[in-house]
């Protein structure tokens, strides 16, 4: 018998999705877990869910879900990530953008959901100078120590247009763009991503070839929320800067670039996540592999496993396991000329790393 690649981490499957393709999965403090489901053309019949005795239900209710035109604020349209925070809340990063289309004007939203009554509490909407024409709003993370109720940090993974890291300060509800084009929160130019040994590119049903270009995507912040760390979908490098330089709006958005710290060459990964002691995680979806990034920077990779087809976003339950969606989303019809390759069921997988997860309280 030949020598075959070695595969490593011990994972469990806590559930099958037969249906429309999830990106988002949250673990909230006591232990209820969150999907979302986003519209990129699938069925999708609720774009957020909670696993409830083996089934999916819609969060908070089915007409929370349903597009209601006379409110779209309240109105989940199609949600890229959640996220509990560890106080009683889930946050819901809905982009109102299905299909990359061009978000819909008052809709895109950062929405706070009591998780005592399940009611929403509180809708953050943003300005024209803030969710741009080209934007999509991608993942969250929190800082409740800082400022009256805390801050938010949420990447606009344009694949079309800059991408940015959208600070949010959760008692006014004022946000802005920070490194806004910057060469840290932008596509490498030179990214060539292989996944399964092929060459991911946009391949159109009408033969048309393009790059497979998506801005600033995966964010953690450090246990004292003093360090931002993110990373591009198109790059395989890792990034972070102060969160109080990022918060600090007297220094311009042009001078930003010389914060931003460099801690090398990762692996390309979508979502992120800290641990309560530092260590970041972070998916290397072309190796089919999970990593850590130590505090001190070492890097290592703690589960490498063909079942890994795109590990996309994460979560740290108060059980000390990391919970991850595997949604094989490269092998969607426009990244092969119009034909679905995708198998069901898509995935979430956990495993074991005694950590706790990071609130940032």
């Amino acid at each position: 018998m030949l020598p075959m690649e070695e595969y490593f981490g011990k994972l469990e499957s806590i559930y099958a999705f037969y249906g429309a393709m999830p990106t988002g999965v949250t673990v909230s403090e006591t232990g209820r877990i969150f999907i979302c489901f986003p519209k990129w053309g699938d069925d999708v019949q609720f774009t957020v869910a909670e696993i409830v005795e083996g089934k999916l239900l819609p969060y908070p209710s089915m007409e929370t879900n349903s597009v209601n035109d006379g409110n779209l604020k309240k109105s989940f349209i199609s949600v890229q990530s959640v996220v509990a925070d560890g106080r009683d809340t889930l946050w819901v990063v809905d982009t109102a953008a299905p299909n990359f289309s061009e978000p819909i004007k008052g809709a895109v939203k950062l929405a706070a959901v009591d998780l005592k009554t399940n009611q929403i509490r509180r809708v953050y909407t943003f300005h024209d100078d803030v969710v741009l024409p080209t934007s999509y709003l991608n993942d969250v993370r929190f800082d409740f120590r800082v400022g009256k109720a805390g801050y938010a940090y949420i990447t606009d993974s344009a694949p079309n247009g800059p991408g940015a890291i959208i600070v949010v300060d959760l008692e006014t509800g004022t946000a802005f763009r920070r490194l806004d084009g910057a060469h840290a929160t932008s596509m490498d130019p030179y990214f060539l991503p292989k996944v399964e040994g092929k060459v991911l590119m946009n391949r159109s049903e009408n033969g048309t070839v393009s790059p497979f270009t998506t801005s600033v995507d995966g964010i953690a912040i450090s246990p004292d929320g003093k360090i931002l760390f993110f990373c591009p979908l198109s790059s395989r490098q890792l990034y972070s800067i102060s969160t109080e330089v990022l918060r600090d709006r007297a220094i311009p958005d042009q001078e930003l670039q010389f914060h931003v710290e460099y801690w090398g060459e990762k692996g390309a990964s979508d979502g992120m996540i800290t641990d309560a002691n530092g260590t970041v995680y972070a998916g290397d979806y072309e190796n089919n592999s999970i990593r850590m990034i130590k505090p001190d920077g070492t890097m290592e990779t703690i589960a490498h496993d063909p079942r890994i087809l795109w590990p996309d976003t994460f979560s740290i339950g108060p059980d000390g396991y990391l919970y991850f969606i595997v949604n094989q989303l490269h092998r969607q019809a426009k990244y092969h000329y119009g034909k679905d390759l995708r198998q069901k069921p898509y995935s979430l997988l956990r495993m074991k790393i005694n950590a706790l997860p990071d609130y940032t309280m």
